[in-house]
């Protein structure tokens, strides 16, 4: 008896192929959002005979270029790239996306959905449960901000602990939504 090898992305666990023949009959572009150590990256792939063709993508780590000093995979950051992608995306003529988010799950208001808001905030058409999306308060890192002023009021040496990479690099991260209302305006004029 012959025994047939599966795809080597299946076997490894890399591709779920149900879902992606499911994107391809659709015909619609998807909208491909990706988590790594520390970036997000948001691509916008259509499929042809020859495979995979990307028509616009985006790595978090463009905020830096915005003056945004924290991490570029926290929801703020996913939603801003969000964001940017979605611009990007309205200048290449793209206006309705299927979101695919591989292997991950799909998690209420998960980065991933930090990222589709963006999106949506930008104008695209993402069909996507609004209950799924991160609230608005969130998304300007106010559990951030709320929880280093709890540690600063309750245990100073605790608070120098837990940022202490934001405040070795003078960077306080009690002004995360000011800073956010900063960048976010800066990528308003850049992209519109």
């Amino acid at each position: 008896m012959i025994k047939v090898l599966k795809f080597k992305r299946r076997r490894k666990g890399l591709t779920n192929y149900y879902k992606r023949k499911i994107f391809i009959i659709s015909g619609k572009t998807r909208l491909v959002v990706r988590k790594s150590n520390r970036y997000i990256n948001v691509q916008f792939i259509t499929h042809n005979v020859k495979g995979d063709v990307c028509l616009a993508a985006v790595n978090s780590i463009i905020l830096k270029k915005f003056g945004w000093p924290y991490s570029c995979k926290n929801i703020s950051a996913c939603y801003l790239t969000g964001y940017i992608a979605g611009r990007i995306a309205i200048q290449k003529k793209i206006n309705n996306v299927a979101l695919d988010i591989g292997l991950h799950s799909a998690t209420k208001a998960s980065r991933i959905f930090a990222v589709v808001k963006g999106i949506l905030d930008a104008g695209l058409n993402v069909p996507v449960d609004m209950e799924m999306l991160p609230p608005e308060d969130r998304i300007k890192g106010m559990h951030i901000v709320n929880y280093a002023n709890l540690l600063k009021e309750s245990n100073e040496e605790n608070y120098k602990k837990r940022f202490s990479y934001y405040l070795s690099q003078n960077i306080l991260p009690e002004k995360i939504e000011e800073i956010f209302n900063k960048t976010f305006s800066l990528i308003k004029e850049r992209f519109g």
